[in-house]
């Protein structure tokens, strides 16, 4: 599977991609967005309810298919971006995802572990007017 660390985070990781929390979709999304790691075949799509103010995450749905890894990724996100503020999803980092996976990614496999986060971060940028593409690819991220 490509990752290290110990027994109890992979099967975390195997339980979030067997049973994926928060799997399925929002009618009501502020915004959905989708994104595609091309090197691994893994997809995501994401839809996303903002508050009243549009300033916090009240809940998230995700749809895909792809490793372990990408999915189990999109499964522990989802349940952690519920009560975040917008801000805070567009500060986290590949850092903090690998954080919340709890295990050693190799370089090969950051691009499945990252991709629910950049596309959680894309759809909100777009649905804030501040950026223009219509599918998140980790197709041209730095290692």
């Amino acid at each position: 599977m490509g990752i290290g660390g110990s027994d109890m985070y992979r099967q975390q990781i195997l339980d979030h991609y067997k049973n994926p929390r928060n799997y399925g979709e929002l009618e009501e999304a502020t915004y959905t967005h989708v994104g595609e790691n091309p090197m691994c075949g893994d997809t995501i799509e994401m839809d996303v309810v903002l508050d009243d103010a549009e300033e916090t995450i009240e809940r998230v749905a995700f749809r895909g298919d792809g490793c372990a890894i990408s999915q189990a990724s999109a499964s522990m996100l989802s349940e952690q971006l519920a009560g975040m503020s917008v801000e805070e999803l567009q500060e986290m980092d590949r850092d903090d995802v690998i954080d919340m996976l709890g295990v050693d990614i190799s370089p090969m496999r950051v691009k499945c572990a990252v991709l629910a986060e950049k596309v959680a971060q894309d759809g909100a940028e777009i649905y804030f007017d501040e950026l223009d593409v219509e599918k998140t690819t980790t197709e041209d991220d730095e290692e």
